[in-house]
């Protein structure tokens, strides 16, 4: 189970914006990769000097955290970071990202508006847009960056960048407008906050320039958003007072200020979403901070963030650490489970079973976008590699065990022959009553382990030279017939330890297999749940656009939605899954049964 959170005292800056521009801050990324846990992600973007860091303060259930300002400069630059136990959710971190008021003045480059948008946009699993007023032309017009995302933002790596691919990685999107005064209705009915916020998303009629570009801000909303949610928040206190907001009691704020930013609170705590990656990864401290890499690292460079590059990157790291952690988990396991020498191997491959399967499943838990499968294969040479250590480890201390109390038992032995007792009359027979006798104490003495036939044939093999020091052929012929005892012994406890481990390969396969299979449908699972949320968007939007009358949009919205159909058709068929099982057997085919049959075989023709 990942460790709970310890929530951060105080935001941190994660990426700062110095003369237009950014850069990430290593303590802010050190903290993040911290995090274990699942995190849901809430970045809140807007105007300057709206109150943007009054509401993420409340998420936080703190009166002060991010900095609130008196005047009309802006307060927050870059984008300041804050991770806290999630309030509503056990094993979930939250972590709030409070970012640069857009339309500063006072800024020399308004690139830097676009490129912040863009990363609390890519960045975020729910994106808060924090305006003033009501929700008129000029409030859409403020959003215009909204609009410019298809140029700031790339799904995929190949030439066409579909905008309907848009839906599958932006984050939900939640709208506050504070100071509003106006009543929701339209005539004499009375609208709710949503209702309110689709009425204000409809598309305009007419064919001029300017309907067009009211239209496409309004489109991009609504086909970027699918999840969309209004909260209205009358003026929070006297004018007098909003200079020291963050020092005002809460019987000082407006109670219906107070109850509305308490729904606000309780939605995000309660319906924010985990973050996920394409596939349904849940992205941790450590992902996150990876991403946040790539995407600055792309725009300091002049380039334009893409998804599907930074997901493939940050693949191969994570997938890296994932196999180190499922293999010291495995090693931790076995550390602790293992009592060296084991009874038997049987003994030793019941520990094993048990941390190789923990050890796959952290793997699979962590582990995504490893189509080929190549570490999956990592994991089973190297889990391979640290049971064959523990083996080793086990019959070493096999070895010694038998040795120690070979010697033991052939003590008395020892002084009889240095007494001369056997070369005496009726000394082969005493020879053979103590040799009887030191094979079956040896027999009868517990935790040998697995090496005791072995130890005790070469044990025997170099005292074959007693017999002629005593000039015995009774004891030659009595050495001879246990020498041969021990290694039909020995022979058979390879053969059948051979065969143990080719049934130990197979059920590994199987575990891996098993586990992968379970994994995959459960991905299946959400990925068909994906597709359906995103059809059942566009088809909302294809039954707004014939409302609205606009047939021609209407019609490339239909094409979409047979597409989309067709791709859902296609992967319930399950023949992918197959497919996935198929190339992890191929991969790990070289692993594993292989080197024991082998062996096997050659025991048997023996």
């Amino acid at each position: 189970m990942d460790a709970p959170m310890l929530p951060m005292p105080a935001p941190l800056c994660l990426v700062t914006n110095k003369d237009s521009v950014l850069s990430l801050d290593r303590t802010a990324l050190a903290v993040l990769r911290s995090v274990t846990q699942p995190l849901v992600v809430v970045a809140i973007a807007g105007l300057y000097r709206t109150g943007k860091s009054f509401l993420m303060n409340q998420l936080a259930q703190k009166r002060t955290g991010f900095p609130l300002g008196p005047t009309v400069h802006a307060e927050t630059k870059g984008i300041w970071m804050w991770c806290l136990p999630h309030p509503r959710r056990q094993g979930v971190t939250l972590v709030l990202l409070d970012t640069e008021g857009l339309g500063d003045p006072k800024k020399d480059d308004d690139d830097s508006d676009a490129w912040i948008f863009t990363l609390a946009v890519l960045l975020s699993s729910t994106l808060v847009y924090n305006s003033i007023g009501t929700i008129d032309q000029r409030a859409l017009e403020q959003l215009q960056l909204v609009t410019e995302l298809t140029e700031h933002i790339r799904v995929q790596e190949e030439n066409d960048n579909p905008t309907s691919n848009f839906v599958r990685v932006f984050p939900c999107f939640v709208w506050t407008v504070r100071d509003f005064t106006l009543q929701l209705r339209t005539g004499e009915k009375v609208l709710s906050e949503d209702e309110y916020l689709e009425d204000m998303l409809r598309l305009q009629t007419g064919d001029g320039k300017k309907a067009k570009e009211r239209n496409e801000l309004r489109r991009c909303l609504r086909n970027f958003f699918p999840r969309r949610k209004l909260f209205t928040m009358e003026r929070p206190a006297a004018d007098a007072d909003l200079q020291r907001l963050e020092e005002l009691r809460e019987d000082e704020l407006q109670p219906g200020f107070r109850k509305q930013v308490d729904a606000f609170c309780r939605y995000i705590w309660e319906e924010a979403p985990v973050k996920v990656l394409p596939g349904g990864h849940q992205v941790t401290g450590s992902a996150l901070a990876g991403l946040a890499e790539k995407y600055v690292a792309a725009i300091t460079s002049g380039a334009v963030p893409c998804v599907e590059s930074a997901v493939t990157a940050l693949a191969r790291a994570e997938n890296s650490a994932a196999v180190e952690a499922a293999v010291a988990e495995y090693q931790r396991g076995m550390e602790q489970g293992l009592v060296l020498p084991t009874a038997s191997r049987s003994a030793l491959v019941a520990v094993h079973r048990d941390c190789e399967q923990r050890a796959i499943a952290l793997f699979l838990s962590r582990a995504f976008a490893d189509h080929e499968r190549q570490y999956h294969a990592e994991l089973v040479c190297k889990l391979e590699a640290a049971k064959d250590e523990f083996c080793r480890r086990n019959e070493e201390a096999s070895e010694q065990r038998c040795h120690a109390v070979l010697q033991e038992l052939w003590r008395d032995v020892e002084l009889r022959l240095q007494n001369g007792d056997y070369v005496a009359p009726g000394g082969a027979q005493l020879f053979k009553e103590d040799l009887n006798r030191v094979l079956e104490e040896y027999k009868q003495r517990p935790d040998k382990g697995v090496r005791a036939e072995a130890v005790l044939e070469v044990f025997l093999r170099e005292r074959e030279g007693l017999a002629q020091m005593l000039k015995a052929t009774e004891v030659q012929l009595e050495l001879v017939e246990r020498q041969r005892e021990a290694a039909a012994a020995e022979a058979e406890a390879a053969r059948k330890a051979a065969e143990a481990r080719l049934e130990e390969q197979r059920r590994t396969m199987e575990e891996h297999k098993g586990q992968l299979e379970q994994q995959l449908k459960e991905q299946q699972r959400a990925w068909l749940e994906e597709q359906q949320r995103v059809l059942e968007h566009h088809k909302k939007e294809y039954e707004a656009l014939v409302r609205e009358g606009f047939k021609r949009e209407a019609a490339a919205m239909q094409e979409l939605i047979t597409q989309l159909q067709k791709e859902k058709k296609n992967r319930e068929r399950d023949t992918w899954i197959s497919s996935a099982l198929n190339v992890l057997s191929n991969v790990l085919a070289p692993f594993l049964p292989g080197v024991a049959g082998k062996l096997l075989n050659k025991l048997r023709r023996m």
